[in-house]
């Protein structure tokens, strides 16, 4: 699917605040509410919107650190890669998985409550695949986080 302008105004909408009402989207981009609606509809057949939830606050619901994890592995059969996957599924700490190139494989994004958190994570993790080295950094500070694309 093709996206126009109008498109693109009503993105940066719903990635603004996806709850506001139709009316107010189509004030904003100026159009009215049923090719609005249409929009939306279109753009969600096609895939390029997808479920449409709500962020919490990590830190108000008591998950107040984030770890990012590298992971060095001698492993790579899909066997092995089915398994990771697997593991990373099951655990809903992991808030991000990426496979990497260069160095690091893999780089996780993990949302615990604190460090002893993390290390049973990481424990639950070793237990079930196999990797040759795990170097996890702790966040300090989030600077910026946005799951905006720059549209």
């Amino acid at each position: 699917m093709k996206i126009d302008d109008t498109d693109r105004k009503i993105l940066v909408e719903l990635q603004t605040d996806a709850a506001q009402s139709l009316d107010d989207i189509a004030r904003k981009v100026g159009s009215s509410k049923t090719p609005v609606w249409n929009r939306i509809r279109k753009m969600k057949e096609a895939g390029i919107i997808g479920a449409q939830v709500v962020q919490l606050d990590a830190d108000a619901l008591g998950f107040e650190a984030c770890f990012f994890v590298l992971i060095r592995t001698s492993e790579h059969d899909a066997t092995w890669q089915r398994a990771f996957l697997k593991a990373l599924q099951d655990r809903p700490e992991v808030q991000e998985a990426h496979r990497l190139a260069g160095d690091i494989d893999y780089i996780l994004k993990v949302r615990v409550k604190n460090a002893r958190a993390y290390d049973a994570f990481y424990q639950a993790l070793i237990a079930e695949v196999k990797v040759h080295n795990v170097t996890a950094l702790l966040s300090m500070e989030e600077i910026k986080s946005t799951t905006a694309l720059p549209l």
